[in-house]
């Protein structure tokens, strides 16, 4: 006798646990509050402007409704350009070189015995946790002559350097930026290195591969994530770059209001008090900073997937 086969039951959707929505709902609110709303904000003022009435403008003003008006503007700012350009130039140099910096770091820290392992990696890590501003005023003073050490070593090598002269000032930021953040860096290509299954070592252990050979055909491949996440991480904070130049400011007459793009937004709206413009300025810095995000992380998928 033959059983009958029951009918299987119908699936019942997933649906969102309310539980989770709520443990969900205090972030969400928090980051619509201080992440979203203010670009909504930022876009909506940089399409105002403000509208004076009576003779020669000595009316009462009003705000009107600009358009497109303060980004026209901003475009034709040579100054506000020429910040975009010397941003891009400092990202073009200290990107690489922070980043190798980071990965040579992180590559020793690995061969490290865990020993000293934590001792080492809280000394590369320590920078990060000085604030921007901190820092700067640090460096500042070994930038400054007659008070910096370092000028007053290469001035008996026979050397005059100006660190904070027009040539070299930008220069002179980057090393702040690479002092502070590659040890940052170097952290998130560890997590990735600690990852590695160790199978793989032993693996080209038994085949004979020395330390070198390990590091460029197994540590370096498998840490190309790594790389990526913090390489967009540093194209997005050289497009933010502000704290140093504005610190710097005050010691090196080569740092103007518009040196950065962020500068010209930020004097703009607090000396200037032309906070429509400041918000057009601001609207295209993240335009700008957003394209070069997606526009490398799309180039690197697509020769991820040229190499499968």
């Amino acid at each position: 006798m033959t059983t009958p086969v029951k009918a299987p039951k119908p699936r019942r959707r997933s649906r969102p646990d309310r539980k989770a929505w709520r443990f969900l709902a205090p972030f969400l609110a928090v980051y619509l509050f201080a992440m979203i709303a203010p670009i909504f904000y930022a876009v909506y003022q940089s399409m105002l402007k403000v509208e004076r009435s009576g003779p020669m403008g000595l009316g009462k003003p009003s705000v009107g409704f600009a358009g497109f008006e303060n980004y026209t503007l901003a475009l034709q700012q040579t100054s506000f350009l020429e910040g975009f350009g010397r941003v891009l130039l400092f990202g073009i140099v200290q990107v690489p070189v922070m980043l190798l910096l980071a990965l040579v770091l992180a590559l020793l820290l690995d061969q490290v015995k865990d020993r000293w392992a934590g001792l080492m990696r809280a000394t590369y890590f320590l920078p990060y946790g000085i604030p921007g501003v901190i820092a700067t005023i640090l460096w500042g003073f070994l930038y400054v002559p007659g008070v910096s050490p370092i000028n007053d070593m290469l001035g008996s090598l026979g050397f005059q350097p100006d660190f904070l002269g027009y040539d070299s000032v930008l220069w002179s930021i980057a090393n702040i930026v690479i002092w502070e953040f590659a040890g940052y860096n170097m952290l998130i290509i560890v997590a990735q290195l600690k990852s590695i299954p160790q199978e793989l070592y032993e693996a080209a252990k038994i085949d004979g591969a020395g330390p070198w050979q390990t590091a460029l055909r197994i540590k370096i491949p498998l840490v190309r994530p790594a790389l990526v996440l913090t390489c967009v991480f540093s194209i997005i904070g050289t497009m933010q770059l502000f704290a140093e130049p504005l610190v710097l400011k005050k010691l090196a007459p080569a740092v103007n209001n518009d040196f950065t793009p962020n500068l010209s937004a930020y004097f703009d709206a607090f000396a200037n008090a032309n906070v429509y413009m400041a918000a057009a300025k601001s609207v295209i810095l993240a335009v700008v900073a957003m394209v070069l995000s997606f526009g490398f992380l799309s180039l690197v998928n697509r020769k991820r997937r040229s190499e499968r």
